[in-house]
């Protein structure tokens, strides 16, 4: 092989290097919008079972002439208030957490590079 299709082997090799790494900071970041959507994804459950027991409840009140369906009933109403509270609790408790982990990420990409280059050049080489 020719001197200089090794050389542009090594240049390419080198960008495909480069590459891996910005695909690696992509999938980091897609992994913490992930994990936002998840967290919202699971306030939407606990909201849905709360209105459920509320509903439950209501109905529990409203459609039953049996005094124990009746006393479940204004248990129920309670509950699904109370879990509702404790739905916007957790979520706001993993919001901060998932902000916190957000901001301290640091994309390593250009530095990886940098060292990269500097090893090289203080070995003579391209590559």
């Amino acid at each position: 092989m020719a001197d200089h299709a090794k050389k542009e082997i090594k240049k390419l090799r080198k960008k495909l290097k480069v590459q891996e790494k910005k695909n690696t900071e992509i999938r980091d970041r897609m992994a913490m919008e992930r994990t936002i959507f998840a967290n919202e994804r699971t306030l939407m459950a606990y909201l849905r079972t709360s209105l459920a027991t509320m509903a439950g409840g209501f109905a529990a009140i409203k459609l039953s002439n049996d005094l124990y369906l009746k006393i479940t009933g204004f248990m129920l109403l309670p509950v699904g208030i109370i879990l509702a509270i404790y739905a916007f609790y957790r979520y706001r408790q993993k919001q901060k957490t998932i902000t916190t982990h957000h901001e301290a990420y640091i994309p390593t990409s250009h530095h990886h590079a940098s060292l990269h280059e500097k090893e090289v050049a203080g070995y003579g080489n391209i590559d």
